[in-house]
């Protein structure tokens, strides 16, 4: 499928959907719980459909309608009756890692083209060392993976390129019958690692940790049904803040809670600081557009927001730096090295460092671009076709459904000129 668009302008209100870091973190400890869990808003896309379908291989039971209703196994997993495949999804495919560790028996764990080049040898190392037998049947910690348990508990190390690595230890580690001592170093993303021990607390888990670098993590516990309500997604809401802040938009993102954990809520001040005219309310925030400056920007907490920002860099007078971000090269694509590649097709002045990108004010033009099968590179450049003159052409639209079935939708809605394609 491909997008078209064409230079518009935003008005009106807009509901965020809910949060897929959320919403994979609860179906992924409901599975595991005794007893029943009911989730509600939850993110309905293929990432979490794809994080319901490998819950079910382990034995949790799980309805999805308005609400998602999940009768757990109580620590008590399944030996999956196939290889299990998470799809698309990088966090469903880590935390994977980790609660099949918990099993006493052996799987395998696989995914898309994507899934097969993502790193996983740091967190498949550190399993190990907990008394996990896990290996990749290509080498070099791709999958598929085979993964042997249960976890015991230990000591491990671990340099967290990506913070759903130590997410993934932090989930299963509880559930192992001894305590585990976990140190980390490198730690990007650390707002998303926060987002898990918070979800260890509503549950009553036992963590300690020291600015989280050294972790101790009681064995022999368990989760516990619960009831609760999956926040808006502040990635998702990045595309309308970005869109929001260009000239003569005005959108009020509606759904938002800044008190949440999410690292992309920094995105609201990264605008503000552009330029922007931000009002944040309770639940909801007014974004006016205005003229935009460029400045710098440490982008680590923040991978997911790397894309959207980029094209708002290019739309800033001056010179805007996105730094201090190498784990955005291992997600979905080489996001540092596709937006720059993207970009210079509309005419984009940009430059890729190893951690980051350099991008100037410039005029785009409309083009013919391909997002890689990344929905945040086809949703970022469907930003960039808002801003630029004539009409731009995103091949492999499809992958919006990942996490933002409805983008398309949403952004209709809010009056832009961008129509979806059967290719």
């Amino acid at each position: 499928m491909k997008l078209l668009v064409q230079k518009s302008e935003l008005s009106g209100p807009v509901l965020i959907p809910a949060s897929k870091s959320h919403t994979i973190r609860a179906i992924v400890i409901a599975s595991l719980a005794d007893g029943q869990s009911t989730i509600r808003n939850p993110l309905d896309s293929l990432d979490t459909a794809a994080a319901v379908r490998c819950c079910r291989a382990f034995g949790a039971q799980i309805q999805r309608e308005d609400e998602w209703t999940v009768h757990g196994i109580g620590g008590n997993l399944q030996t999956p009756d196939n290889v299990v495949d998470v799809a698309n999804s990088g966090t469903t495919f880590y935390f994977l890692l980790g609660t099949a560790a918990l099993l006493d028996g052996c799987c395998v764990i696989t995914g898309d083209e994507q899934i097969r080049k993502r790193p996983a040898q740091p967190l498949i190392d550190s399993l190990n060392q907990l008394g996990a037998d896990i290996f990749s049947t290509r080498g070099g910690g791709l999958a598929p993976v085979v993964v042997r348990g249960p976890l015991q508990g230990g000591f491990t190390t671990i340099e967290a390129l990506t913070s759903q690595w130590v997410s993934s230890i932090l989930i299963s580690a509880p559930l192992a019958p001894s305590d585990t001592e976990l140190y980390v170093t490198g730690l990007n993303e650390r707002p998303y690692v926060q987002i898990t021990l918070n979800w260890l607390e509503s549950q009553g888990i036992v963590v300690f940790h020291e600015n989280m670098e050294a972790f101790h993590i009681k064995g022999g516990q368990s989760y516990h049904g619960y009831d609760a309500s999956v926040p808006g997604d502040f990635s998702s809401a990045t595309f309308f803040l970005c869109a929001g802040a260009l000239p003569g938009s005005q959108v009020l993102l509606q759904g938002l809670d800044m008190n949440d954990a999410q690292g992309d809520k920094a995105v609201v001040q990264m605008v503000t600081d552009m330029g922007a005219h931000v009002d944040v309310r309770e639940n909801a925030i007014q974004i006016s557009g205005s003229d935009l400056s460029g400045i710098e920007i440490d982008m680590n907490a923040t991978p997911d927001a790397l894309p959207a920002m980029s094209v708002v860099g290019c739309l800033a007078e001056g010179t805007t730096r996105l730094l201090n971000v190498p784990q955005a090269r291992v997600k979905e694509t080489d996001r540092i090295s596709v937006m720059r590649e993207e970009l210079a097709k509309m005419d984009a002045h940009v430059e890729e460092l190893p951690d980051g990108l350099v991008l100037h004010h410039s005029e785009l033009h409309g083009a013919r671009v391909d997002g890689h099968g990344d929905h945040r590179v086809v949703m970022a450049l469907a930003v960039a076709g808002l801003a630029a003159n004539g009409t731009t052409e995103i091949d492999g639209a499809e992958a919006m459904r990942i996490t933002f079935p409805n983008f398309v939708d949403l952004m209709r809605s809010l009056g832009a000129r961008i129509e979806l394609r059967e290719t």
